[in-house]
Order: C-alpha cells, then sequence, then structure tokens
C-alpha cells in the first residue's frame, strides 16, 4: 500500500478546533483514565467527554456528603413520619 500513495511532501494540516473547548496536557493517575475509559466504552461515549461531565459535576456542587451527622436528620425525619 505504501507504494500507491507518496507522503514525502505532506504537510501536516491545522488542527479543527472546537468552539468553547481548549486543548491542554493533564497528568492523571492510571487507574482513574482506565477507569473512565472502561465506563466510556460500556456507555459507547468517548471517555475524554465522562471526565470532562465528571468534572463539571464536580463544579455545581451538588449534594453535601452524607456524613454521620446529616444520616441521623435523615433517620429522625423518617421515623417521625412514620409514627
Amino acid at each position: 500500500m505504501r507504494k500507491e500513495y507518496d507522503f514525502s511532501r505532506a504537510k501536516r494540516g491545522a488542527v479543527i478546533s472546537s468552539p468553547g473547548k481548549t486543548r491542554i496536557t493533564i497528568m492523571l493517575d492510571d487507574d482513574v483514565i482506565e477507569t473512565f475509559r472502561a465506563k466510556a466504552e460500556a456507555a459507547g461515549r468517548g471517555y475524554q467527554t465522562l471526565i470532562n461531565e465528571a468534572l463539571r459535576a464536580s463544579l455545581k456542587g451538588g449534594d453535601p456528603p452524607l456524613t454521620a451527622k446529616v444520616m441521623r436528620e435523615i433517620v429522625r425525619e423518617e421515623l417521625s413520619h412514620a409514627r
């Protein structure tokens, strides 16, 4: 197949930009990457998209962490409704 194509004078084209996105380099632990890749493969999506969604969710804050104090309050509230 190499004989069919002559790339000796080829030049790399410009990288297609994605509006609203910036290309960066980041160091992540191997196990984190493998976990996201496995989840992405199971979902049929890209692992970088899943990482982006996880980062976005962490920025929103979402629900506070479930501490023992919060759990006690939830149990008390549920028990008061059950009486």
